[in-house]
């Protein structure tokens, strides 16, 4: 019985657990591949992905990356 409870808790605990890391902003803009290859997966099922915090910081640190862009073409 002691055992049944105890696998009962393992297999409770294990499905709260994340599933995906979730990645900072600054994380995303110092590794462009991962942050495009977030930014594909959330623009392919907008519908699901859209607002979890992976595609939200995709999308900041992609506006983030665009501004830096402008700015050094502009000489700044």
């Amino acid at each position: 019985m002691k055992w049944f409870v105890f696998c009962a808790m393992v297999l409770a605990l294990s499905a709260c657990s994340p599933g995906d890391k979730v990645y900072t902003v600054d994380e995303l803009v110092g590794d462009e591949v991962l942050l495009t290859k977030i930014i594909g997966e959330c623009r392919n099922n907008p519908g699901e992905l859209r607002d979890t915090p992976n595609c939200r910081n995709a999308e900041a640190a992609d506006g983030k990356l665009r501004l830096e862009r402008m700015r050094k073409s502009l000489g700044g």
